[in-house]
């Protein structure tokens, strides 16, 4: 049975701009002042036409030509890089915006969960704004009391209930509004990316819902920069790309077409790359850095146990005696979790000056899912500073959708607690 049809949606947004005077135009503050004069008498008598003669109209398409039909039950995730459009598609189902073309059909009652403070009355408590949803929602006040307690256990904000949530810290409105859109038994939950606010353990609980929502016969819609996440709740998804529909289809193929397009547009031309310090590139340069998978498709999400394929492209500018390279795996926080260096794996070559590939095989990457940062260095021997050092160059992602460790365990979404690197063992009772 389809719970939504989307059928040729836009979106078109009037934007205003500034006219702005020619790169040549000089004044002095004479002809500043007497400008102004002129301007101020000039709107006066013709305010409209004043107005307009200083700003230039544009429409801007956030959504075009979108198509899909959703069944009920189904758990679809929406990815896409910012700016995509995921976001006004959200507002749209959820009936805040209307679309200025097409049309969409929903089955059943829609809440949703879009922005930090959507949906809440700040001067009302958690309590009364608990109500005031399921008011919204089209619920009686005895189905809402009959909900009331497991939301407040799940939202875990007992102490502040009575307390207008205009106090509530970002984390404690996240828990509380997930809590009332989960539990009032909507047809249809929406939920966009502000579980990002909430802590590991919340949202580990905010997957478990929505996945027992779906099996309860509810349609979930779920945006997330969480390729783990997607993989862990979703059974289809759409990948957003500037505003229209890129791909549709299960969640490992259109993972694989955004993680194909981040490739392709990610910076990885390192030729001129500044952010952060470098070495003195005496000796070489990095130009190039890319991350594939073993059968040759660029790729920057992986699961757990998968191999990695990293490519470095560098520029020696005079012959090298068995230079030492590097590339760091870090986390987005900075920290080091791994560096992968030639000279443990026995990697010693002599170079001679001109461009140069190298090819760095990670036969199984046993970290944890989330995301992480690749960055290249490179010195003449050990001890002495690196002749160029690029600390975060390309991002990876790590998802657990498939069985990896000697024991074939599936990997269920894990709160790492500090832990970063997954390492196997054997385990038995004696």
């Amino acid at each position: 049975m389809t719970a939504i049809k989307v059928e040729n949606v836009g979106k078109c947004y009037v934007i205003d701009h500034q006219k702005q005077q020619s790169r040549y135009h000089y004044e002095t503050l004479g002809g500043a002042v007497a400008n102004c004069g002129k301007r101020a008498f000039n709107y006066l008598r013709h305010p409209i036409s004043s107005f307009n003669n200083t700003i230039v109209h544009e429409d801007f398409w956030a959504l075009k030509d979108i198509n899909f039909e959703i069944n009920q039950g189904d758990r679809v995730g929406i990815i896409g890089r910012n700016g995509a459009g995921k976001s006004t598609l959200l507002k749209i189902l959820s009936r805040i915006t209307t679309p200025t073309t097409g049309q969409i059909r929903i089955k059943g009652r829609v809440s949703s969960l879009l922005e930090v403070g959507t949906g809440f009355h700040p001067e009302l408590t958690g309590r009364e704004n608990i109500f005031l949803n399921g008011a919204i929602l089209g619920m009686k006040r005895q189905e809402i009391k009959a909900k009331f307690d497991e939301i407040v256990a799940f939202a875990e904000v007992e102490k502040f209930l009575d307390t207008p949530v205009k106090h509530y810290s970002s984390g404690m409105y996240v828990r509380l509004a997930f809590a009332v859109a989960a539990h009032l038994e909507p047809e249809i939950l929406i939920v966009d990316e502000v579980l990002a606010v909430g802590d590991a353990q919340f949202q580990k609980k905010c997957l478990g819902k929505m996945d027992e929502a779906s099996h309860d016969g509810r349609t979930v819609l779920f945006v997330s920069h969480s390729m783990g996440s997607i993989v862990a709740l979703c059974n289809a998804a759409l990948f957003l790309q500037n505003g229209s529909i890129s791909f549709a289809g299960n969640v490992n193929e259109t993972i694989l077409k955004y993680n194909q397009d981040i490739q392709e547009s990610e910076n990885q031309d390192l030729s001129d790359f500044k952010l952060g310090r470098r070495g003195h590139q005496s000796f070489a340069k990095f130009l190039h850095i890319s991350t594939w998978d073993i059968y040759g498709n660029p790729q920057a999400v992986f699961a757990m146990g998968d191999s990695v394929v990293i490519k470095l492209r560098c520029e020696f500018f005079s012959y090298i005696s068995k230079p030492i390279i590097g590339v760091m795996l870090r986390s987005l926080t900075g920290i080091l979790i791994h560096d992968f260096r030639s000279s443990f794996d026995g990697f010693f070559m002599n170079i001679e000056a001109g461009v140069h590939e190298f090819e760095i095989t990670v036969s199984s990457i046993k970290v944890y899912p989330g995301n992480y940062t690749l960055g290249p260095w490179i010195q003449s021997q050990v001890g002495v500073s690196s002749d160029d050092y690029i600390s975060s160059a390309i991002k990876i992602s790590i998802v657990d959708h498939r069985k990896v460790g000697y024991l074939g365990s599936q990997f269920e979404v894990i709160s790492k607690e500090g832990s970063e690197v997954y390492i196997p063992c054997s385990w038995r009772l004696q």
